[in-house]
Order: structure tokens, then C-alpha cells, then sequence
């Protein structure tokens, strides 16, 4: 039984992880790898999420990342060590988050008392984040912690959503829902990225797309259209899977207490309003 408000975790991961995100979306990070080398969009992707790992392959990465073509991953990786270390990558993705959140927040909010209070409650709550069955979650939290409170909290972020990633994969796949099929489900809810830049960032074809459709058609989980809309079942899995996510990243926030995870997601939701209204996320990333 948990001591959480209902969906507690849940709030509390939307309002911190987009602080982690942020960064992909953030034009300091094409160009702290380019200083690199490293210029291709997806290169600068998978080398910046993968880099924890070491200089790891194409299976790695397609397996701990999920929805991505495999072959999409194979023109970038392992190709993309020869032209920068991990921890070359690891040192440019730590400059690009210091610079993102000093431009997203600005300099009042980076040095506050609120910051330093945000990273002390979301580094104790990675301290009940398990590593087993949580890849991404375990290369991640093997890094050191930042000094600086901004840094120190994008990294606690970084851990919480790999942790809460690690387990949304395993409910995935416990759904019985491939890849593509992960995809087009999340956007029948109406809360998914739009159509053509999943296609473009994923490396499906739109035929992949239509194959997925069909077979989720068959299971009745989505009807016909234009663009794919979720039946009663079809919610109704989607729902067990964000349940099954939330019981499996319960843990964390359980150890910080409701009362500290509601001070870390009203911290949080004050960080991204800000971040949000300086241009941290593109539309096509958010919008249908």
C-alpha cells in the first residue's frame, strides 16, 4: 500500500523530467558535440544518452532505447566512438546542460535557494532507485554527482527518469506493444509527438507506421482514421501500462515522503514554467 497521494510519482515525473529533456531539445547541445566532431542530429543523440554506457554497440542502444529503428541506430553507433570518447561526450553533455539550464532559468533562479533545495530533494529520492533490470538507469548512476545545486539536479533527473524509463519499457513489453506499436498507441491518446516527427527522429517508414496501425486494428486497441484514436481497450491497456510504470518507479518517491515530493513537483512545475516560456521545447516535438 502506498502512502502517496494517487499518482503522486506520476505529477512529480512530469514536472522534473522535462528539465532533464530539455537538453536534447537545446541547440548547446549540437554544439558542444560538434566541437567534437560529432554534427548528425541522431549521432549527437545517441552518442549523449548512450555515452554512460561506455563505447557499446548498435544492440545496446536499440535494446535499452526501444522505439528506434535498429537500423537507424547502426549508421550512428558504434561508429560514432571513433570520433569522440564517451567521456569526451559525457564532459560535452555536462557543459551543454550547465549552459542550457543558465539560459532556460536564468542566473536568479540558478543560484536560489530553491535550486539547492530542488537538487537535495531529487538526489534523495534517486536514493531508492534499484539498478537491477534498469540499464539505462544503472550506467547513469554510476557518474558522479555535479557540485554545482542547476547540475547536481539535472543529474538527479537524469537518474529519475531513466529509472521511471527503464521501467515504462518492461510494461511495454509486458503489453504485449513492439516498438512501432509503442509509438502509434501513446499518440492515439492525443498526448504523443506528431506523426512526421516521430517517423523522422525514430527512422520508421511510414509503412512501419501503417503495419503497427493495422495490427492494433486487429487487436482492437484502435480504430480507423486519418490518425489512429484509441477504442475502450485500447485505453484501457495504455492506462495499465502508465499504472504498471508507476508502480514499478514508486520507490524513489515513496523514500522522499509526500510531503517532500510535493515540494519537488511544485519546485519542478516553477522550473519548467520558466524554462517553457523562454522556448525550451520546439512544437514539432509537443503538437500534433
Amino acid at each position: 500500500m502506498s502512502t502517496l497521494p494517487a499518482r503522486a510519482e506520476r505529477r512529480c515525473h512530469n514536472a522534473v523530467n522535462p528539465l532533464h529533456s530539455c537538453l536534447f531539445f537545446s541547440p548547446d547541445l549540437g554544439a558542444e558535440l560538434g566541437k567534437l566532431g560529432v554534427e548528425d542530429p541522431s549521432t549527437v543523440y545517441f552518442a549523449t544518452r548512450a555515452a554512460a554506457f561506455g563505447p557499446v554497440g548498435a544492440g545496446t542502444v536499440t535494446a535499452t532505447f526501444y522505439n528506434f529503428n535498429p537500423a537507424l541506430v547502426a549508421q550512428h553507433v558504434p561508429a560514432v566512438w571513433s570520433v569522440a570518447s564517451p567521456e569526451q561526450v559525457l564532459g560535452a553533455r555536462l557543459r551543454a546542460a550547465d549552459s542550457t539550464l543558465r539560459r532556460l532559468l536564468g542566473e536568479e533562479i540558478i543560484a536560489s535557494d530553491e535550486m539547492a533545495e530542488a537538487a537535495r530533494l531529487a538526489l534523495r529520492a534517486t536514493e531508492a532507485c534499484t539498478p537491477h533490470a534498469r540499464p539505462l538507469y544503472a550506467a547513469h548512476a554510476e557518474l558522479p554527482v555535479p557540485d554545482e545545486p542547476h547540475l547536481a539536479f539535472w543529474h538527479a533527473a537524469t537518474l529519475l527518469r531513466e529509472h521511471r524509463g527503464d521501467a515504462h519499457l518492461a510494461a511495454l513489453l509486458a503489453a504485449g506493444l513492439d516498438p512501432v506499436e509503442s509509438l502509434v498507441s501513446h499518440t492515439a491518446t492525443g498526448k504523443g509527438m506528431a506523426i512526421r516527427w516521430i517517423l523522422s527522429s525514430r527512422g520508421w517508414r511510414r509503412t512501419d507506421w501503417e503495419a503497427a496501425s493495422g495490427r492494433l486494428r486487429e487487436r482492437g486497441l484502435i480504430v480507423a482514421g486519418e490518425e489512429p484514436a484509441l477504442t475502450d481497450a485500447g485505453t484501457a491497456l495504455r492506462a495499465e501500462v502508465e499504472e504498471a510504470t508507476d508502480r514499478m518507479d514508486r520507490a524513489p518517491y515513496e523514500h522522499l515522503g509526500a510531503e517532500g515530493v510535493e515540494r519537488l513537483t511544485e519546485l519542478g512545475r516553477g522550473f519548467l514554467f520558466t524554462a517553457a516560456s523562454n522556448g525550451a521545447f520546439p512544437a514539432e516535438a509537443t503538437g500534433r
